[in-house]
């Protein structure tokens, strides 16, 4: 454990006491966390979403729902003689919702994107691929604009070169995006091709791990590593793959348990920090959380019941000799869980069930209070309750003031609102962690400046002010790259934590002024937007977006 670390604990621990010396004097005080009710419809169930480095978030469900509750604006229709639902549809089935604003507008999709994948370019452009029916071999862009600006989905409907159903992306160091796998698809493909006749590539793993007609292999856990190469797990083995000669480089003994952790398993899955700070060697070290066990897609197919879901997290670092899975058990066991790492570096695992499995009417038990992870001391804490379930179809992302969003819901075929045990869910809530309680007010900073570039390498400035600015051993400068979330697993999600090289007051005020070292190189910290966070004493700033190049 590195000095950071125990200094981060000690003074954790401290804050905590007198957290709790002050809620035994005033007992009526509000609890540290909190869920908020951001819009009680948006028309849609939020099966899939993206932040967007302009501060929006595209939301989409699918097209085969039925009507959605938001219409199309200016009397614009869907016609689509292929679809299995509604042939012509004037409904909308996504949205973009600004965060500032809390305010949404429809958007247009064409061909169905259930159960699809995601990336976003450097240039800030949603890549989206895959779907079901007209939609599998689909690819879809979306370029942010401003809220009132006019921006909407433009689609290549064959453009893979393989039904992407299930399927995962991972942006990579040059750019391009992998996408891999998909319902009986065991290979992959990069985007964008690099000419007309490209094709897939195999992948044998994927056949490997198959659980037959149970699956359990679908949307891989993909993590890009500091050496350019893919870990990738899939069922209950894991991987490292060198996608570029398509060999597997490293295979890692299997979770114990035997339990699968993949669709419709439906664990989650996070690369933790990457840090920067130590000149040696990097760590990459991978966690897996939750799922069903084995057999639970079918007992509850074959009427047998639910089976209670999986409590169980692997640690897995990939660098040493002979590395092992470290386990650990949750407070609540949990399939569906979406697992987002916070700007503190501490892991929340939200939404899901604790019992059955992904599918429609597949769970039950929904749990409502999310867990978070303290990533150093290894230590769960069970948060508070939210104000209504999130199943099967759910998402999460992190957003820049430090909050998550949390929306969707959809275990049924179509939109279900009655007559069901667990109603289609078109709200939206925001979870703020007890780090953005007014208890913190004192040590929270606040960015003032910043350079809006950061060079790989490259030396630039921050700014920040703070009430009372405890040591800068308590410091750090924090990139989180926004995730593509859908069906418990948050694509492309990575932080890096940067080395921090000098701090200076800046004046006679409560202001700083410090000096950053840029990510490495891109393997660690691929081309593209990052929210930026400055976190000190374990309270982390409100996040500012940069553009790493």
């Amino acid at each position: 454990m590195t000095n950071y670390e125990k200094t981060f604990i000690v003074t954790r621990s401290i804050l905590c006491l007198s957290i709790a010396i002050l809620s035994e004097a005033q007992p009526y005080l509000m609890q540290l966390d909190r869920w908020e009710v951001l819009q009680p419809s948006i028309g849609i169930s939020a099966m899939h979403m993206q932040l967007l480095h302009n501060g929006m978030v595209i939301m989409f469900d699918r097209t085969d729902f039925g009507t959605s509750n938001i219409t199309l604006p200016g009397g614009m229709c869907r016609y689509d003689p292929s679809d299995t639902a509604v042939k012509f549809d004037c409904s909308a089935h996504s949205i973009l919702y600004d965060v500032a604003s809390n305010s949404y507008r429809p958007l247009k999709v064409q061909t169905d994107t259930w159960c699809s994948s995601g990336s976003v370019l450097s240039n800030g452009t949603l890549v989206q691929t895959g779907g079901y029916n007209d939609g599998d071999r689909a690819a879809r862009m979306f370029t942010p604009c401003g809220f009132s600006e006019i921006c909407d989905w433009i689609e290549f409907p064959q453009y893979l070169a393989q039904r992407r159903w299930y399927a995962t992306n991972q942006i990579l160091a040059d750019g391009r995006i992998i996408v891999v796998g998909g319902r009986r698809q065991f290979n992959f493909e990069i985007f964008p091709r690099p000419d007309s006749r490209s094709r897939e590539s195999r992948f044998e793993f994927l056949r490997e791990t198959t659980d037959g007609s149970n699956e359990n292999n679908l949307y891989p856990f993909l993590h890009l590593l500091p050496d350019g190469n893919l870990f990738v797990f899939a069922n209950t083995r894991s991987i490292v793959f060198d996608y570029k000669r398509n060999r597997i480089v490293r295979e890692f003994p299997e979770i114990p348990g035997s339990d699968p952790r993949n669709y419709p398993s439906s664990g989650s899955s996070i690369l933790l920090p990457l840090d920067e700070t130590n000149n040696i060697n990097m760590e990459a070290e991978i966690m897996v959380c939750g799922g069903a066990p084995k057999g639970a897609y079918s007992s509850v197919k074959n009427g047998r019941g639910f089976a209670r879901a999986t409590s169980t997290c692997g640690r897995l670092k990939l660098t040493g000799a002979n590395p092992s899975w470290e386990m650990e058990t949750m407070p609540l066991p949990r399939v569906m869980g979406d697992m987002l790492l916070l700007p503190t570096g501490d892991v929340i695992i939200i939404n899901g069930a604790g019992a059955g499995t992904a599918g429609w009417e597949n769970a039950r038990d929904p749990l409502t209070r999310p867990v978070i992870y303290h990533l150093f001391d290894r230590r769960f804490s069970v948060m508070s309750t939210a104000s209504r379930p999130r199943l099967y179809h759910s998402s999460a992302v992190l957003l820049p003031d430090g909050r998550v969003l949390v929306g969707g819901s959809n275990p049924h075929v179509y939109y279900n609102f009655t007559n069901v045990e667990y109603p289609t869910e078109l709200s939206l809530e925001a979870y703020s962690p007890p780090y953005l309680s007014f208890t913190s007010d004192s040590i929270r900073p606040k960015i003032l400046t910043s350079d809006k570039v950061v060079n790989y390498k490259g030396l630039f400035n921050l700014s920040f002010s703070v009430a009372q600015f405890l040591t800068v051993d308590l410091l750090s400068v924090r990139i989180v790259a926004p995730s593509f979330t859908t069906h418990s697993f948050a694509m492309n999600q990575r932080m890096v934590i940067l080395k921090l090289l000098s701090v200076a007051r800046d004046g006679l005020t409560n202001s700083y002024r410090i000096n950053v070292l840029g990510p490495s190189t891109p393997e660690i910290a691929p081309p593209g937007y990052y929210m930026m966070f400055l976190v000190h004493a374990g309270v982390p700033s409100s996040g500012v977006w940069v553009q790493i190049e």
